[in-house]
């Protein structure tokens, strides 16, 4: 096992493209790391400079003690597993766990030993005889996993391993993945772009965009205090509300938007430095779907919102409830970004007359239907609010230091 540290990593390509810039982060011994972000965010370019399967421009990498910028990937201890399981197919199972272990001149008895303790390990004892065609896409991508573990490496590289198979199987595997972490104990970088993944996964979560680290911490740090709207937007399914909104020095501290007057409780001033400074200012507001519930099952002492139901999801477990709010989608880089970056299915379509769709998380008791109206609570404890300038979140500790990097 290693520390994996990136000092000031850029890579560039013909006509100054950065694909990564200036990216400094410090992966802990046994740490599970989750590189996320939209594609062409530079994450898969930076797994494959910590493999040396691309040369880096600028900067340092170390791996344990050693500084590896120019070291072959073989001469760095490092194993990797890839999308596409990339298996020898005229090899069985137990050939491509052993295949790695023999060009490295391993004993026979080792070799076998280390091969036996993975395919118990991963439940491949029974398939040992089989051939990749034979298999299953589930099965293939335990025998990948299973020739990295055999290596027994410093690290685990892993690019998208889980993208090619089907969503079940994906949350079962994302188990294994969790459980062969805790066995093991070696330090793992794990590049995906689904966001649930990272959160389900990572000890740590980096996000990158656009070759720049926006911000790196647990899972529900993240969620609870993104550090710009990009973070805020990108983090979190469903995706958090937008809106402009306005600051209003009334009882304390209020937020007025679409409509709507919602109080700002006193510990949300002391929890975000800077925020009254915004007074009589406009602002954009956040407010995750979570944090709403059908005011009838609230059970608390939550301010409401009126609001006229378009649409339902029933998921059994919860309802999310889509309505529409009197005022535009949100404009900014930042946003615009993220609708760039959605499939088609996903994004939000602003209604006809310009107003845009918000999502709120209920109650499954609830009785809510389509053409309804009703009255949500909401959780102001837990608003989120940005400059509308820069995108960054108002009283976060990291935003200045986002901002010199990005403006550097």
């Amino acid at each position: 096992m290693a520390k994996i540290v990136l000092d000031q990593i850029d890579k560039a390509y013909t006509g100054e493209v950065k694909a990564v810039n200036n990216l400094s982060l410090e992966i802990a011994d046994g740490e599970f790391m989750v590189l996320v972000g939209p594609s062409g965010c530079g994450k898969s370019t930076a797994l494959r400079m910590i493999a040396g399967l691309e040369d880096i421009t600028g900067g340092e990498i170390s791996i344990g003690d050693r500084v590896v910028n120019n070291l072959a990937p073989k001469d760095r201890d490092i194993a990797m597993v890839f999308q596409n399981y990339a298996l020898y197919p005229h090899m069985t199972v137990e050939q491509n766990l052993a295949f790695g272990l023999q060009l490295r001149g391993t004993s026979k008895v080792e070799i076998k030993k280390r091969v036996s303790e993975a395919a118990k390990m991963l439940g491949l004892e029974q398939y040992l005889k089989r051939k990749p065609a034979a298999l299953s896409g589930g099965q293939r991508q335990r025998v990948a996993m299973g020739r990295a573990i055999v290596r027994e490496p410093q690290a685990f590289l892993m690019d998208e391993p889980l993208s090619n198979l089907d969503a079940k199987l994906r949350v079962s595997m994302r188990a294994s993945l969790n459980q062969l972490h805790e066995r093991l104990g070696v330090t793992t970088v794990y590049v995906t772009h689904d966001q649930v993944e990272a959160m389900t996964l990572g000890d740590r979560v980096c996000v990158l965009r656009e070759g720049f680290l926006q911000q790196v911490d647990t899972p529900q740090n993240l969620f609870d205090n993104p550090v710009n709207l990009f973070v805020a937007g990108f983090i979190g399914s469903p995706a958090m509300n937008f809106v402009g909104a306005e600051l209003v020095r009334d009882n304390g501290g209020r937020i007025t938007f679409a409509g709507y007057d919602l109080p700002v409780p006193a510990e949300v001033f002391q929890n975000k430095p800077g925020l009254d400074d915004y007074f009589g200012k406009e602002i954009i507001l956040g407010i995750r779907p979570s944090d709403f519930e059908d005011a009838g099952h609230s059970g608390q002492d939550w301010p409401g919102m009126s609001v006229h139901v378009d649409v339902t999801e029933e998921l059994g477990s919860e309802i999310n409830v889509i309505f529409a709010i009197d005022a535009p989608p949100v404009e900014h880089k930042d946003t615009a970004d993220l609708a760039q970056d959605a499939d088609e299915d996903d994004a939000a379509i602003p209604l006809a007359d310009n107003k845009a769709l918000w999502t709120a998380r209920v109650n499954a008791r609830s009785r809510v239907r389509p053409g309804q109206a009703l009255e949500l609570a909401v959780d102001t404890s837990r608003l989120h609010f940005f400059d509308p300038e820069s995108g960054l979140a108002i009283g976060h500790p990291e935003a200045a230091t986002i901002e010199a990097v990005a403006t550097a």
